[in-house]
């Protein structure tokens, strides 16, 4: 007769698990006390900007408040703005958006690693890419329109340049930041170039790399709004540029508050992409 005896778990299973369930815990408790915080300040600020207009301490024509934005933005979506509807509005800025920061990121990538593993290629093509980084890119933003039209193009091509920047640097740096050593070592086993950038270069670099896109999308964001503010027939920044033209500085604040949410998603969005491709790196949120 076959007897079954019942599993028990060993003493460093069991400890295991118990630590693992206090770091989920600690975790959570982390998250709660930072979201408490978090909300408490907007909280704060919202209502001391909201008794500051209604007692007429700060002009509502100046300074507008919180709720009369919120009225605005539901007013934006319910009835449409004078544009057409806000989420058309928003798509175009959007997606003007997604294709600066994919463009220019990718654009910023390739030619960072391309600099960062040439040194000639650094000497030769570093002096031009500082000229052209101390121009404000700003003033690019008429000559695109010039060149490019009121569409999508010209907002795209300035979101670009601001995104390219700003990843390119992190990607040579992070790619000269790589350990020699390492490098060295992959060598001697016998690596080729295509090898030593696929499981040495790249993986060091990417955490340069990935967190250049915190900023690099609030700057993509940036650079499509600036177009459609001087020159577009839609868009949020379009909508701003109305507003302002109308003195009507509620939608200023409308139009801003949409921009820094959607800002406020996509930092979200790339902090897990950053968790996703860098595991082994311990980020307190």
């Amino acid at each position: 007769m076959r007897t079954q005896t019942n599993s028990l778990p060993s003493p460093a299973t069991v400890e295991v698990v118990s630590r693992r369930a206090e770091m989920r815990r600690k975790a959570i408790k982390l998250r709660v006390r930072n979201l408490s915080l978090q909300l408490s300040v907007f909280i704060i600020l919202m209502g001391s900007w909201q008794f500051l207009s209604n007692r007429a301490m700060i002009d509502p024509f100046f300074f507008s408040s919180p709720f009369e934005i919120v009225k605005h933005i539901w007013t934006w979506a319910v009835n449409g703005t004078t544009a057409g509807p806000l989420y058309v509005q928003f798509l175009v800025t959007f997606e003007e958006t997604i294709l600066s920061f994919i463009l220019g990121g990718v654009a910023g990538i390739i030619f960072g690693y391309a600099l960062g593993v040439n040194e000639l290629l650094s000497v030769i093509l570093g002096p031009y890419i500082k000229m052209i980084n101390a121009i404000p890119r700003v003033v690019l933003v008429p000559i695109f329109i010039l060149w490019f039209g009121l569409g999508m193009s010209s907002k795209v091509a300035s979101g670009l340049v601001l995104t390219f920047f700003i990843v390119f640097f992190n990607a040579f740096q992070g790619v000269r930041e790589v350990d020699r050593n390492l490098v060295n070592n992959a060598r001697l086993l016998g690596a080729s170039k295509r090898q030593l950038a696929r499981h040495v270069i790249i993986p060091s670099a990417l955490t340069w790399i990935l967190s250049s896109l915190h900023s690099s999308f609030g700057f993509a964001l940036i650079g499509a709004v600036v177009g459609e503010f001087i020159g577009a027939t839609q868009g949020l920044g379009y909508l701003i540029a109305q507003a302002q033209g109308a003195f009507d500085t509620t939608g200023v604040f409308a139009g801003m508050v949409i921009l820094s949410i959607t800002a406020l998603i996509a930092d979200w969005g790339v902090s897990k992409l950053e968790k996703r491709f860098i595991a082994w790196r311990h980020i307190r949120q």
